[in-house]
């Protein structure tokens, strides 16, 4: 974990803030666009969020951050509570959203899904590639650096406050589409274009088969976890004292990525595991026995 300072709090739309965090002992970790981050905040819980400035600054960095009406307590207690000075720890930026080189992009953003796209835009027109941005909002109103992006980018950007574009004019698009917003925005876009690079806000809903008890030998000490069909890979790894540090618990974040030994995982994540690794809130085992770096 990193120790920044959060230097300013700012509202850039109705129920969202953007948060600036300085370095505290020098430059932070480099990322790239799409990474995003752990903070730990004071109260307890870690939130995963979108690194949305500038990669070449490595002074601080910024995310932005909506209030969730059905919050757990995350997005609550920064819009109620946080306040500039305050020491907040966050981890190594993480990227399971990275922006592939390409000549062409369209960027697709609905909402609070925005924040990965600003520094992809920035990187693409910055690449000489040719780059559009489709933003969707409920309102103008509620719609995060929409002003912004509109006078850094001009007619590279469509901003749509009322009513959703018909993504099926765009269906000739044969670059790179990646979107970021809602489940709906989301599958239409995953209906017109052959291939989308996506980042979900929540799990897809699919269907697994049932639960079943399985083993897990954790190659650093030596230590043998059983698995209860009722528990997830994750509760009983906390449970047995060997922590796993985790975020959304629902496959979306890669907080708890381990590495895989030996045995065969049953992947139930939305990120798409590389081989050799597994997310243990939601993945479980097809064979009896997993080994894991742990």
């Amino acid at each position: 974990m990193q120790k920044t300072i959060l230097e300013r709090v700012e509202r850039v739309a109705d129920d969202v803030v953007s948060l600036v965090l300085r370095g505290d002992e020098g430059p932070l970790e480099a990322w790239e666009p799409g990474a995003h981050i752990d903070l730990a905040l004071p109260n307890w819980l870690t939130r995963q969020y979108s690194l949305c400035g500038d990669p070449g600054d490595l002074s601080a960095y910024r995310i932005a951050v909506r209030l969730d009406p059905l919050s757990r307590g995350g997005s609550e207690y920064i819009h109620w509570y946080l306040g500039p000075g305050r020491t907040l720890e966050v981890s190594s930026p993480r990227n399971h959203f990275p922006l592939v080189p390409a000549p062409d992009y369209l960027f697709l953003a609905g909402g609070i899904g925005i924040t990965p796209i600003v520094p992809m835009l920035r990187a693409a027109v910055a690449a000489g590639a040719a780059a559009s941005l489709v933003y969707v909002g409920r309102s103008a109103s509620t719609m995060p650096f929409a002003a912004e992006l509109g006078a850094t980018y001009g007619e590279r950007v469509s901003l749509f406050s009322q009513g959703r574009p018909d993504l099926a004019s765009f269906a000739d698009f044969t670059g790179e589409v990646y979107c970021c917003g809602p489940a709906s925005m989301l599958a239409a876009a995953e209906a017109v274009f052959p291939r989308v690079h996506a980042e979900r806000f929540q799990p897809t809903a699919r269907v697994f088969g049932p639960d079943t008890a399985f083993e897990v030998v954790c190659a650093r000490s030596g230590a043998t976890i059983q698995v209860p069909a009722d528990e997830s890979l994750l509760d009983a790894l906390n449970h047995a004292g060997r922590p796993v540090p985790s975020g959304c618990r629902e496959g979306v974040c890669g907080s708890c990525e381990l590495s895989v030994l030996d045995g065969e995982p049953e992947h139930r994540d939305d990120i798409g595991a590389p081989t050799g690794r597994m997310y243990a809130c939601v993945s479980r085992a097809l064979s009896p026995r997993l080994v894991l770096d742990v």
